[in-house]
């Protein structure tokens, strides 16, 4: 399951994704668009920004940006930094593999099979879903086109 930080992570990529080109966005009107609680979005943004999604100037006219093109950012790279690996067992998980101690044959075990086709499909959707991609399924009051 997605975790809030996650979800408000999206909410503010997405936010800064709409507004790409315009000039840095002032986090207290992130928050109040989005509706995310401050302290918690100022983390997020920090550790995003760490990660080189996100870039941000201090004083006036300062605030936060998309620190590449909108078309250059996954679903599943924001996902990754905020929640960790996309899969939902240790034993498929590209990113952050590590067997299950109970398990005997990792190459026999029918949990760990269909949560590989469950981890590959995850990662493929997201992995194609981009901001730009989330932009163009949404209309301008940011609901899903029909």
């Amino acid at each position: 399951m997605l975790s809030r930080k996650a979800k408000y992570g999206l909410l503010a990529m997405i936010h800064l994704a709409r507004h790409a080109g315009e000039g840095p966005v002032l986090i207290e009107a992130l928050a109040q668009s989005e509706r995310i609680p401050r302290k918690f979005l100022e983390q997020i943004l920090l550790e995003l920004k760490k990660k080189g999604l996100l870039a941000s100037r201090k004083g006036r006219g300062g605030g936060y940006q998309l620190g590449r093109p909108p078309e250059k950012i996954s679903m599943a790279e924001i996902i990754r930094i905020l929640d960790g690996p996309l899969a939902p067992v240790p034993c498929v998980s590209v990113t952050a593999y590590a067997p299950c101690q109970e398990c005997v044959d990792p190459a026999a075990c029918g949990i760990r099979l269909v949560m590989q086709e469950v981890r590959d499909g995850i990662a493929a959707i997201l992995e194609e879903a981009t901001l730009a991609e989330v932009l163009r399924r949404m209309n301008p009051a940011g609901r899903r086109k029909p």
